[in-house]
């Protein structure tokens, strides 16, 4: 057990950012709600997994909808302990071990910081995803059966409501319906777990990994070159391409960011492009023409200079930025891992291919 303070959240909501592929939410916003949290309440107790009994219970909590939509409407502050407190209401459990969050994510991993502060509970080093995905149904605890509901869900006017439902993918859809009537972007509460459930189903360690990748992208004292090494060593990632936004199509439809983004090349990629498509979060990269990295492995976008990460909500011309890729976690790449959140879900015509064999692939074609 250690204690997360005002200095861990920073770097937390760096390194979830980067981590949330271009999704999870703005990490300034977040990241403002737990250092208010931490001020008023006090440090947050971080358990590491093994640290758990397998009879605990636990409740995470998160934003749902459109990214874009928070850099407007912001949430009043208190709705996210009113939905963790109903489901826990809800399911006549008068003591909750603790929380965690549901993915890496700007806003999503500070949440659930926010939560434990003022809830006095501690945060379970853990998540759903080791990323971010746009649906619920798209989580770790899903791939072994575990079930999304019920849910609760609150939006900043006071609106809560229960849902009880048949399988996680009508979880998903009722839950996407209310948040778009609540203006795009709601609170949720769901997938009640176990500590059993967690150490067998959870992405362990991963809010220690995000500080690990927030501390070497915010520290003072190295260049961008030492920097980007130290952080692909870290976690076994690729520099795709440096560019500059040319174009990017983006809309906000039934609660999800959706659009493509243009990149022409600079330095090391002088007269070559690149495209990536997203839906809240990266899903898809073609360097000239070739896909060089796809969903369910990570496709991160950071400042060129700074290596802050870029949010596909903040995408804008001009942008000088470079192109990360990351194997996903070993359970993303199972049958049903990739059934749930591989290209062919999202509607691109092809077969999933890890990273390494695509980076291998472009590099040889290169030569």
């Amino acid at each position: 057990m250690r204690y997360l303070d005002k200095q861990s959240i920073e770097h937390i909501a760096v390194g979830a950012a980067f981590l949330g592929t271009g999704g999870g939410g703005d990490p300034y916003i977040g990241k403002l709600m737990a250092l208010s949290a931490i001020e008023k309440y006090g440090p947050v107790r971080l358990y590491s997994v093994d640290e758990i009994e397998d009879e605990d219970f636990f409740i995470p909590s998160a934003m749902m909808g459109a990214p874009s939509v928070l850099v407007e409407k912001f949430p009043k502050g208190d709705e996210f302990v009113k939905v963790f407190q109903m489901l826990a209401k809800y399911l006549g459990r008068e003591k909750i071990t603790g929380t965690f969050p549901m993915e890496a994510g700007g806003v999503n991993s500070m949440i659930p910081i926010v939560v434990a502060a003022q809830l006095n509970l501690p945060l379970i080093d853990c998540d759903g995803m080791g990323r971010a995905f746009p649906e619920l149904q798209m989580v770790t605890f899903n791939l072994d059966g575990i079930s999304a509901a019920p849910l609760a869900i609150s939006d900043e006017k006071g609106n809560i409501g229960i849902f009880e439902t048949i399988d996680n993918k009508w979880t998903e859809r009722l839950a996407r319906t209310a948040t778009v009537e609540m203006g795009a972007s709601a609170l949720v509460s769901l997938y009640p777990t176990t500590g059993a459930q967690i150490k067998n189903s959870g992405v362990h360690n991963i809010v220690t990994l995000s500080e690990q990748i927030g501390e070497i992208i915010s520290s003072n004292n190295r260049d961008a070159k030492d920097k980007l090494e130290e952080l692909l060593n870290l976690t076994s990632g690729y520099e795709l391409f440096q560019g500059k936004i040319t174009d990017v199509i983006r809309e906000t439809k039934g609660g999800f960011n959706f659009g493509e983004m243009n990149l022409e090349g600079i330095e090391g990629n002088k007269e070559e492009q690149m495209e990536v498509y997203f839906q809240n979060e990266n899903l898809l990269a073609k360097k000239n023409g070739q896909v060089v990295a796809m969903t369910p492995d990570l496709i991160c976008l950071v400042d060129y200079e700074t290596l802050l990460p870029v949010t596909t909500e903040s995408l804008k011309y001009g942008k000088r930025v470079r192109v990360i890729g990351l194997p996903a976690h070993p359970k993303w790449r199972t049958e049903k891992g990739i059934e749930t959140v591989g290209p062919r879900y999202f509607g691109y015509d092809y077969d999933y291919a890890p990273i390494e064999e695509l980076v291998s692939k472009a590099v040889a074609k290169h030569v």
